[in-house]
């Protein structure tokens, strides 16, 4: 039997007709520069390979599962993918629906849960009965309380569930939070209507509202004068504007009078109101209620629920004293602690009936807490995790699967994570490995290369300069090859960053009192125009403390908007800075026509620069408007066909080959190159081709010296991974004119970079921070804390357990701290 996956001649994308043999049954790791090959490697063609061979040999059409670019790959098996992609950003789904958990614990409560009665208060015991398997979306069946008769409905799995009638806030629909809008964003106090009060309206709105207006005060027997100031209008005036004349807002004045039958006659819908209605309206365009937010709506827990996301019956429900709201909050550390501890709390009977629930519940929490995510809590919302606990949740379930002979493909799944919880997830990956599968991980982290059974890497550079195998063998082999820059780090014959040693003036930041979250009244000092890193293990309150403190108020600040800052008691220092730029790692683009060259605004001199040189107007190269576009795709390069009983399948536009032009567009080169090879090329081959063009190539070096340079040109902005989004993001706010002392805050900006790509962001920051500007970065790579001016390490633990100032000062590893 073989013992090895045999590649030959891998040559899609920059592949260099790449063979070489995997061992089976191993730990195996690709690594190299980012853009060297690795994940067309490992994803696009061992994957693929490996979902088409298995799918043929079911007899199943593969046509829609292309065959990569490559002679020949023996010794597959069939494989399964864990990538960094969230598919479900529903803010319906959280941790306890997609790991099936939430469900086992709904069972659990509907089964042995205890409520008060409605009539008479007094505990409803359990009936026992089959009840709880009954069809979730059915009406549950009523039952007379044993004390008082009262009909109570019977207890049912959809009892809990905020996705179900029976269990959801009536109030929020189970989403926990409502929409409300923000006054001070709609109106400005200070105008009056008719000189430009409503934000939103221009002159022509404004001219044919105001009639409305009046009509609808006429209608109500009061004035409405569009020459007050908004602030000096009255309550009843104020409410006619902002919620109209329907709202329950604006009836409570006028109870017994029937809203005006048309518009003419009055019928104003309200500005708050009608922007409620349109987000409603549009609740399949992301792109459109983000807009809707930024004009004025902001979202607010709800206040009949708490957030909780579940009706009052069913928040009033215990086992043994716990709700399943107060369940759901609690750290999975903690959950896994109260599940195990209820045998000794049940009853005979009772635990007959529950032990199978609760010892697969058991299992599937500690199958979490194995791939160090025992910090999360079952109600946090899947969109705003992170990549790498996305992949972990997966990971968690790939243990329970028992599967053997499979190639499992991970995408660096040690993103996010502290170096104190590697460990854990090396055990994990070894785990699997254990059972009979081979592990085949895209990582950069040294600690998984030393770990590894097997180490490829690829290089030696990225973009057309990769693709190549620079050395395999052991860690120890890598370590020792020639030419290998990853093996220069993984020996460790660099010498370590270190700081800077900039001084430590009197300018700070200092965040008093934040308790949000898990963070425990905490007071910290920022000083002002340093390289400060904020570290600790996955949940101990980073991301808390500076995206939803700092950055929230940063905005409010600076902008005068955006969400409410999460709960403390003020920041001072503000005086000390003129500007706040908050970079995350959140999509840049929704749309495949968004791209890493529109985005960053390169794409328009680049279009200057054809322009010119083939005397064409410059919208002619421009593949989202018609002109110099291929009509047949309207400027995609590809069609959308659609199957019978399959998923729609994109192929390449037969008009333009996939090329986006016309054929007189494609025809305009410069230095050698049309449009759309421009658009082919990484953000490193462009500045070759551009260096003479200051407006191109500075963009283009900005990108570069962020870490980009193996980026291509077009490459859809929705297949950027958040690290590529952050540092696109960076690159892009680099370009604009920097105002004195502005504060950058960047989360896991390392997030998917080589070591050698981390050292080259580092001299960006750092230059930054020379410049005057100050730098507050959430990370876990050591390469970035050690040459930071001033650490700041929460914890002691993720979750509840965390939330604590552990250490802070300057220099790397301060005492005490778990940097260190």
């Amino acid at each position: 039997m073989d013992d090895c996956i045999r590649v030959t001649g891998a040559r899609l994308n920059n592949l260099k007709n790449v063979s070489l043999s995997l061992p089976k049954n191993k730990l195996v790791v690709l690594t190299g520069l980012s853009g060297s090959g690795k994940s067309t490697l490992a994803f696009d063609t061992l994957h693929r390979e490996g979902q088409r061979q298995y799918l043929e040999s079911l007899g199943m059409v593969t046509g829609f599962v292309s065959k990569p670019a490559v002679d020949s790959i023996t010794g597959l098996s069939p494989s399964i993918s864990v990538d960094q992609h969230l598919t479900n950003r529903s803010p319906r789904s959280t941790v306890g629906t997609v790991t099936e958990v939430f469900t086992y614990l709904r069972l659990l409560w509907s089964r042995i849960g205890i409520r008060p009665c409605p009539g008479c208060g007094k505990d409803i015991p359990p009936s026992y009965t089959d009840g709880a398997e009954a069809d979730e979306d059915a009406e549950p069946e009523q039952r007379p309380c044993p004390h008082c008769s009262t009909p109570v409905p019977e207890l049912v799995m959809g009892s809990f569930s905020f996705n179900k009638p029976a269990g959801a806030c009536p109030a929020c629909t189970g989403l926990g939070e409502v929409i409300r809008p923000d006054v001070r964003r709609l109106i400005d106090d200070g105008k009056p209507v008719g000189q430009g009060a409503v934000k939103g309206w221009n002159a022509k709105y404004t001219d044919w509202s105001l009639p409305v207006l009046r009509a609808a005060a006429a209608h109500y027997g009061f004035t409405f004068d569009p020459d007050t100031p908004f602030g000096e209008l009255d309550d009843v005036q104020q409410d006619l504007l902002l919620h109209g004349v329907e709202s329950p807002e604006f009836r409570e004045h006028f109870p017994d009078t029937a809203p005006p039958a048309t518009v003419t006659a009055g019928r104003f819908e309200g500005v708050a109101t009608a922007l409620l209605r349109r987000y409603n309206d549009r609740a399949d365009d992301p792109d459109y209620r983000e807009r809707a937010e930024q004009q004025g709506l902001v979202k607010q827990p709800c206040a009949e629920c708490g957030g909780t996301r579940l009706c009052a019956p069913a928040r009033a429900v215990t086992v043994h004293g716990l709700t399943v709201v107060e369940a759901a909050r609690l750290p999975l550390t903690d959950l896994c602690t109260w599940l195990a501890g209820l045998r000794e709390r049940s009853g005979g009977d009772e635990w007959l009936l529950v032990e199978p629930v609760v010892a697969d519940l058991v299992e599937r929490v500690r199958r979490l807490l194995d791939v160090g995510v025992g910090y999360l809590t079952l109600g946090q919302a899947t969109p705003s995790l992170s990549a790498g606990e996305t992949q972990r949740l997966r990971l968690a379930a790939l243990l329970g699967s028992g599967l053997t002979g499979v190639l499992y493909v991970l995408d660096e799944p040690a993103i996010g994570l502290h170096p104190s919880d590697t460990a854990r997830l090396i055990g994990v990956l070894r785990r699997l490995r254990d059972l009979g599968n081979t592990v085949l991980v895209v990582e950069h982290d040294l600690e998984v290369l030393r770990a590894a059974d097997h180490v490829v890497d690829v290089g030696p550079g990225a973009g057309r300069d990769g693709g190549r195998i620079v050395a395999e063998g052991t860690p120890q082999e890598v370590a020792r090859a020639e030419g290998s820059v990853t093996g220069v780090y993984l020996s460790g014959r660099l010498p370590a960053p270190r700081s800077r040693g900039r001084g430590d003036g009197d300018k700070a930041l200092l965040i008093r009192g934040a308790r949000a979250h898990n963070l425990k009244d905490v007071t910290v000092r920022i000083p002002l125009g340093r390289l400060v890193t904020v570290t600790g293990p996955s949940g101990s309150g980073k991301s808390t403390l500076l995206l939803d403190i700092l950055g929230r108020a940063a905005r409010r600040h600076f902008h005068g908007a955006g969400e409410l800052p999460a709960e403390h008691d003020g920041i001072d220092g503000w005086e000390h800075l003129s500007k706040a730029v908050l970079i995350d790692q959140a999509p840049v683009g929704r749309v495949p026509r968004s791209n890493a060259a529109t985005y960053s605004d390169v794409f328009t001199p680049i279009r200057e620069v054809f322009a010119a040189a083939g005397r064409l107007p410059a919208g002619r190269f421009s593949f989202n408007v018609p002109g110099g576009r291929c009509e047949r795709c309207e400027g995609a390069g590809v069609l959308t066909v659609r199957m019978h009983f399959r998923p729609a399948v994109p192929v390449r536009c037969p008009g333009c080959r996939g090329r986006r032009f016309r054929p007189e567009v494609l025809a305009v080169r410069y230095a050698g190159h049309d449009i759309a090879q421009v658009m082919e090329a990484t953000v490193d081959e462009a500045l070759e081709v551009f260096r003479d063009v200051p407006a191109v190539a500075g963009r283009l070096r900005r990108m570069a010296d962020v870490g980009l340079g193996y980026l291509p040109l077009g490459q859809p902005a929705t297949t950027l991974s958040g690290g590529e989004a952050q540092r696109l993001k960076l690159a892009k706010e680099l370009g604009r004119r920097a105002s004195d002392r502005t504060l950058y805050v960047l989360d896991e900006p390392t997030t998917g970079l080589h070591a050698a790509d981390t050292a080259r962001l580092l001299d960006a920051l750092q230059r930054l921070v020379d410049a005057g500007h100050s730098v507050i970065t959430i990370e876990h790579n050591t390469d970035v804390m050690r040459p930071s001016d001033w650490l700041i390490d929460l914890g002691p633990v993720g979750g509840a357990g965390g939330g604590r100032v552990m250490a802070e000062g300057a220099g790397w590893a301060a005492p005490g701290s778990g940097a260190s």
